[in-house]
Parts: structure tokens; C-alpha cells; sequence
């Protein structure tokens, strides 16, 4: 699939659902994944920092098998297991692998990059990523960043600048998830949300309806 294809279909996601399986409430990932994939979610983030290069690779791969047809998959950091796997795209910290080398390597792949403010927003679009994601937006347990909680009005602030997609991410949740909606978030990155609630599909496809009523 080239990088626009994939593109095309970025555009039409609208919950992000990202997937560690410590923040699983004690199940598998990949039985959250089926959950997720079941209540029609087709944008997926594997993310797990705590696996070797093997031990990523063969969960990567499981999460690939599942999401083929049915969802874009994105690989927290490593380009290395998102090509391996065959991925539709990476997902870059500020402290990953540089976008530009991402891009010379990973042509047709999604490439995401994380920014917690305006100027990291506009430098990741100029090196050339494929969207940015903009958090945290409300306190989160999941990641820590030195520049703490942003607040939902930095989207109002690198929105205007922004020349390509966007995400939001950081302590998103079904009672707070319209205002980052209203504010011109089409593709809301959540957690915790969904894979710790109770019945991931079900909070999945409560998300999922929360941002068709609030666009």
C-alpha cells in the first residue's frame, strides 16, 4: 500500500486506540485488539516498551494478522518492527529516530510524531511526518513528558499551522472526549479508556458514537 493509500484511509478513523498490554486490566493485548477490532475501530497503535526485538516482533506480527484487513496498524517507535511486520506505519517520540532518516527508510509508511507544543508540531510537519499528535491533553498515568499536561486549548493553537493531520492523546475519556472533538480533533488516540474498561468493545464503539455526536 503506498503512503497515500494509507493516508486515505487515516482520513476516515476516527477513534485511535493505542495498546499496551500492561494497561490491559490483566488480559492479552491481542484479545483487546479483537475487542477494539470488533467495535469497527480501524486505526490500532502496538505500543510496548518493555520487550525485546524478538518478544516485539512476534506480538507485532500477531497484531499484524488481525489488523490486515481490517485496520491500519502503527508501531510505537520502532521502524525496524514496523517494517519487519509489515506495518502501516511508526509512531516517533521526540527521542526516537529522527523523521527524516524514518522517511528515507520508510517511504510509503505513516509516519507519527509526538509534539507537546507549536514548535514541535511544525518541526515534525516540515521534516516530514504524516500527522502529529498533540498531548497530553488531560493528566494521563500512561506517559510522562517533561512539558506535563497542555491542555485541550494547544489544539487551538497548532490547528491553524497545521498543513497536515493531527491526533490527540493524554487522559482522553468518554466524559471529556466531545471537547477536544468541538475544538477540531477528528482522530482521538485514547488508552486507558478502552483497554482497561470493563468490556473494551463496548467503550470502544461509546467513544467511537461520542465523537460522531460531537463533530
Amino acid at each position: 500500500m503506498t503512503h497515500a493509500e494509507r493516508m486515505h484511509r487515516f482520513a476516515q478513523a476516527d477513534l485511535y486506540v493505542v495498546i499496551t498490554e500492561a494497561f490491559c486490566a490483566g488480559r492479552r493485548a491481542i484479545d483487546v485488539l479483537d475487542a477494539v477490532l470488533d467495535a469497527g475501530v480501524t486505526l490500532v497503535q502496538f505500543r510496548e516498551k518493555d520487550f525485546e526485538a524478538g518478544e516485539l516482533y512476534v506480538r507485532a506480527t500477531a497484531f499484524r494478522e488481525r489488523t490486515k484487513a481490517r485496520a491500519l496498524l502503527i508501531i510505537d517507535d520502532r521502524i525496524d518492527i514496523a517494517l519487519a511486520v509489515g506495518a502501516d506505519g511508526v509512531h516517533l517520540g521526540q527521542n526516537d529516530l529522527p523523521i527524516l532518516a524514518a522517511r528515507a527508510i520508510g517511504q510509503e509508511l505513516i509516519i507519527g510524531a509526538s509534539s507537546h507544543s507549536l514548535d514541535e508540531a511544525l518541526s515534525a510537519q516540515d521534516a516530514g511526518a504524516s500527522y502529529v499528535n498533540i498531548g497530553p491533553i488531560f493528566s494521563t498515568q500512561t506517559k510522562r513528558v517533561s512539558s506535563g499536561v497542555v491542555g485541550p486549548e494547544l489544539i487551538d493553537t497548532i490547528r491553524p499551522h497545521l498543513r497536515i493531520p493531527f491526533t490527540t492523546m493524554g487522559g482522553i475519556k468518554l466524559h471529556n472526549i466531545s471537547e477536544v472533538v468541538r475544538r477540531g480533533a477528528r482522530h482521538v488516540a485514547v488508552v486507558t479508556a478502552v483497554t482497561e474498561a470493563v468490556d473494551p468493545r463496548a467503550a470502544a464503539t461509546a467513544l467511537r458514537d461520542a465523537i460522531g455526536l460531537a463533530r
